[in-house]
């Protein structure tokens, strides 16, 4: 039972570790708008989407490229696990204010 212990702690400690090694890439709302509105993202790689809503009201990160949803409240942040992504660009919109909130991923 010792050894079964020892073997999922050191499954954890690695799983740990390699997601210390995934990227962190940052999409900034503000004004209703994502910044950058264009990001670049590695092809073939993991990645987190670390999203800091610095407006007071809240909005949703919605991707149907991604197959992501996700609410981020007001002057929070939310992380996002994507990926590995193909070459392409991804779209990417705010649910709230779609009229201004629009970006996309391009993954090289």
């Amino acid at each position: 039972m010792l050894r079964h212990g020892l073997f999922a702690g050191l499954l954890l400690l690695a799983s740990t570790a390699a997601m210390a090694d995934v990227p962190v890439f940052e999409l900034i709302i503000e004004n209703n708008r994502f910044q950058p509105e264009t990001l670049e993202v590695p092809v073939g790689q993991k990645l987190k989407l670390r999203v800091i809503n610095r407006d007071p009201a809240p909005e949703e990160f919605e991707s149907y490229d991604l197959n992501r949803e996700k609410i981020v409240t007001g002057n929070s942040e939310i992380m996002i696990y994507i990926g590995p992504l193909e070459a392409g660009e991804y779209g990417f919109y705010g649910e709230f204010h779609q009229e201004t909130a629009q970006g996309k991923l391009v993954a090289k």
